[in-house]
């Protein structure tokens, strides 16, 4: 594994200790939190300070990139009809500067991007900031809760049989198709500010 890869994991609902035996099954050096609220009532043992404490213990370094990378921003400008526009998310200058420290990160520890969800294709960490990292010529893999790894491209074929696009099609070709299953999986994944819901007042 090359330093211009990064793998990706979702803490699901696991036990503090199992995701850290995931993380030390690949050998992984560092942890980029990616959540944009890293607490939870259901999972509290990766609540922000847990998770930092915990992974120090474990000789494993953390960073919080949820305000760089994370799905839910706080720029209006980045919302239509109160739902993130992944588009516009990974062109702002503070998504673009999380991605550059990944980038730079990534030639001297071998980091894991952590979000919430367990499968790859139901969270932003795939759809959008491993698509960027994919762009920049990185390498991105997935590891699954039961320890195995799949190649982004791999993810991405399942993508688009989730959605029946997987067959040639005789007019579009596999990267028209795999933008249409992004298309549609960011749109039943993307987070929904519902204050920013066109309602008369509400910005579009």
């Amino acid at each position: 594994m090359t330093a211009s890869t990064v793998l990706t994991i979702g803490h699901s609902t696991h036990a503090f200790r199992v995701l850290v035996g995931l993380l030390r099954r690949h050998d992984i050096t560092a942890v980029a939190d990616v959540r944009s609220l890293p607490v939870s009532r259901f999972t509290p043992q990766f609540n922000r300070g847990s998770v930092e404490r915990g992974l120090h213990e474990a000789g494993i370094k953390y960073v919080f990139l949820g305000k760089e990378l994370g799905a839910r921003t706080e720029d209006s400008a980045c919302y239509v009809d109160g739902r993130v526009q992944y588009g516009r998310l990974g062109q702002t200058t503070d998504f673009a500067s999380g991605i550059e420290r990944l980038v730079r990160g990534a030639k001297s520890e071998r980091i894991a991007v952590m979000c919430t969800e367990g499968e790859p294709l139901d969270c932003h960490r795939t759809v959008l900031v491993a698509r960027v990292l994919t762009d920049r010529g990185v390498t991105v893999d997935h590891i699954h809760g039961d320890g195995r790894i799949e190649s982004h491209t791999s993810a991405m074929e399942r993508l688009m049989v989730r959605f029946g696009l997987a067959e040639d099609d005789l007019f579009r070709t596999p990267a028209e198709r795999l933008e249409e299953a992004l298309s549609r999986q960011e749109h039943r994944i993307a987070f929904v500010n519902e204050e920013l819901r066109v309602d008369g007042t509400a910005e579009a």
